[in-house]
């Protein structure tokens, strides 16, 4: 498969952000061109393969599966929507839609009813009746406009959760601070036509996913945890909310046991609900799905999948791989790497970054990856 424009390196330059220091440098990206995607390089338990699904999709973030089948990717750095169709059954891209452009980091999108739903940083985007208008998309809807405008951690992930409502994560507007608004470090919900907002969840610093267990349905998300305390602390986060609000404990607490060295003092972590598990510092979770295809194994089945970005300030790079939290009830037992090799360990090089993970009708699982510009097919055969 070609990749044109294929990304190899990020540096950035750490820097410690407050709440007078709301919007962090733009990363410098530096390129080098390589012709194919390496996926020999990704290491999958036996009887898994991976293929690639859509490329040349630059910036491919959130996704969302209509039953009809097209696959909406949204973008951050870019100011894109796309919608890729499959016309073919090959579960290989043949079409792919801009569905919209000029938008301020277009990160979350979510797709009911035959309407889809478009978050940029301060306003949610309804665009109706968008698969019978792909080519010539309408002028969206705006539903709310009211979010705050900051960018640190402005860009939204979202999902219509069981209750038939849009939720909203609003990351705090910092690296570390106490927010005077309490919209900040939380997670929001409202009805589909942008009203009824309410705060569902508090104490979040940057959740960019989240899904609900397919039977208990209780609510299930990833929180990144804050950067400047080292390359091994704070944990980044796998959180469970059985119900609305709760309180997990940022910017005071970290990782449930971890005082925070500026705001610890003011409140004790007993108070706060502590992660359903803790990843590796800096790994910066973010998609998540459980697996409810038939296609993978019995053991698969109701676990959770979280796509690992990858660190960006860590003196060694962490993360860059897809992981499995497998459950016994609502705890975690084990957190286990699923898909890894996008990372280079040996040469602390990367050359993909999973973000985002989607199922589709037959069991497979994609992955979209923004530093390739690409989106994985992940299946199983015995």
């Amino acid at each position: 498969m070609k990749l044109h424009g294929f990304i190899a390196l990020i540096v950035l330059s750490g820097v410690i952000f407050s709440c007078k220091n709301i919007n962090p440098p733009t990363p410098k990206i530096f390129r080098k061109a390589l012709t194919t995607l390496p996926l020999d390089r990704i290491k999958l338990p036996e009887g898994f393969q991976i293929d690639v699904y859509a490329e040349n999709i630059t910036d491919a973030r959130s996704m969302d599966l209509s039953p009809n089948g097209t696959l909406f990717v949204s973008t951050r750095g870019e100011d894109k929507v796309y919608a890729l169709r499959d016309t073919n059954n090959d579960y290989h891209t043949d079409q792919v839609f801009v569905i919209a452009k000029g938008l301020k980091m277009p990160n979350g999108v979510a797709f009911k009813d035959g309407h889809l739903y478009v978050a940029e940083v301060s306003r949610i985007l309804k665009f109706e009746n968008i698969e019978a208008n792909l080519a010539n998309p309408p002028a969206p809807k705006v539903i709310y406009d009211q979010y705050p405008t900051e960018t640190h951690h402005g860009w939204k992930y979202i999902a219509f959760g069981p209750d038939g409502k849009l939720y909203v994560p609003v990351g705090a507007p910092c690296n570390i601070c106490e927010s005077e608004k309490e919209i900040y470090a939380s997670i929001t919900r409202m009805n589909p036509d942008g009203s009824g907002l309410e705060i569902v969840q508090r104490g979040i610093r940057n959740t960019v996913g989240f899904t609900w267990h397919p039977k208990d349905k209780t609510l299930w998300f990833t929180d990144n945890g804050r950067d400047m305390m080292g390359d091994d602390i704070p944990a980044c986060e796998l959180n469970h909310a059985p119900r609305d609000g709760m309180h997990f404990g940022y910017p005071y607490c970290h990782q449930g046991d971890l005082p925070d060295p500026e705001f610890g003092k003011k409140r004790n972590c007993s108070e706060f609900t502590p992660p359903a598990q803790k990843t590796t510092a800096h790994v910066a979770p973010l998609g998540l799905e459980f697996y409810t295809g038939e296609q993978f194994p019995s053991k698969y089945r109701n676990q959770i999948f979280v796509a690992e970005h990858g660190s960006w300030n860590r003196s060694k790079k962490s993360g860059y791989r897809v992981m499995m939290a497998t459950l016994e009830g609502d705890k975690v037992v084990r957190y286990e790497p699923f898909a890894e090799g996008w990372l280079d360990v040996a040469e602390d090089d990367v050359w993909g970054r999973p973000v985002d993970i989607e199922l589709m009708p037959d069991g497979s699982m994609l992955v979209s990856d923004d530093f390739a510009n690409a989106i994985y097919r992940i299946t199983y055969s015995k």
